[in-house]
């Protein structure tokens, strides 16, 4: 069934929600290894990078059960309003020199206000943005108005979890209704932006809902897709949760390339937590991206130390054009 199912991934059609499911039980080292070469297929040996820049932390008025950054958990974060523009210039630089990775500005709360957009746009059109010099924004719910200036500022793409599938959204957050988020992707993409949305996984979601949430994302037509593995947070209503096997990530990672085969999968929070010392597996495993350095409120994988993972495995960097 798997070389099957990798023969029809290779013509460029991904499997379907019954597929995928059957796929679960399937030997893990010949699941990764035709998942490892669908993605050669499509995406050779290239590794695309990217990082991201908290640039407004905490005090978030969202009810996400596994968020550090919510009011309504107990968490001991830093809290800072949005930076000031010269500092946030001056990190996206940092973060962009050398032509290696893109760079994402993340901000807590529903969404950013006008004011703190304009400044966000100002600061965009001072480093270039465009092709050159990639900038995503991780905004919130934006609305069609604000994306548009976005991205006639020079940002590129649009970051906007879907977090789970519609089934499960409500065990994870009240605040605000899984459709709202889909309706703000598909507004992103109206706006002419590209789009990067994915999901968090650990968080007692089942396998019909990972799989569910794919085959929305697949229906989005969205062209990059991050995969986030549950920190349990202490403070969260999550706190408790057993970390998912690094096996089981993997698995994940697997299934997402057969049902994603010519879609960038970005393996972003909890991959050092949750992968350890089987991070080598995840390209293996179908991935062809990665998110470098730290996270919003948790350590992560230091960029040195994921050039030399990726040089140490023969694979190449995805130079920004």
């Amino acid at each position: 069934m798997i070389e099957q199912l990798k023969k029809k991934c290779l013509a460029g059609i991904g499997c379907s929600a019954e597929e995928a499911m059957e796929l679960i039980e399937c030997d893990e080292a010949q699941l990764l290894a035709a998942a490892a070469e669908i993605r050669e297929d499509f995406f050779g040996n290239r590794v695309e990078l990217c990082s991201i820049i908290n640039a407004k932390s905490g005090k978030c008025d969202m009810d996400c059960r596994f968020c550090s950054q919510s009011a309504h958990n107990s968490t001991e974060i830093e809290v800072y309003p949005f930076m000031d523009a010269q500092s946030l210039e001056n990190q996206i630089r940092e973060d962009i020199k050398g032509g290696n990775r893109k760079c994402g500005v993340v901000t807590s709360g529903g969404k950013l206000s006008t004011d703190e957009l304009r400044e966000l746009a100002d600061v965009v059109k001072k480093v270039g943005g465009g092709d050159e010099a990639p900038i995503c924004g991780s905004l919130g719910r934006l609305t069609p108005e604000d994306l548009a200036m976005l991205k006639e500022s020079g940002v590129t793409r649009f970051h906007h979890n879907m977090e789970t599938a519609e089934n499960f959204y409500s065990e994870i957050c009240t605040t605000q209704e899984w459709s709202q988020r889909l309706e703000t992707v598909k507004a992103a993409q109206k706006a002419g932006l590209k789009v990067c949305s994915g999901g968090l996984f650990g968080m007692g979601e089942s396998w019909q809902d990972r799989i569910d949430l794919a085959i929305a994302l697949r229906e989005l037509g969205v062209d990059s897709v991050p995969i986030n593995f549950l920190y349990a947070h202490p403070g969260t209503p999550l706190k408790d949760q057993e970390p998912m096997s690094s096996a089981e990530a993997l698995k994940i990672i697997a299934i997402y390339r057969f049902i994603l085969p010519k879609v960038t999968l970005r393996i972003c929070g909890g991959r050092a937590h949750i992968l350890s010392d089987r991070q080598p597996e995840l390209f293996t495993a179908g991935a062809n991206g990665l998110m470098t350095g730290n996270y919003l409120t948790v350590a992560g994988s230091q960029y040195e130390s994921d050039l030399d993972m990726i040089k140490n495995l023969g694979l190449e960097i995805d130079l920004v054009s």
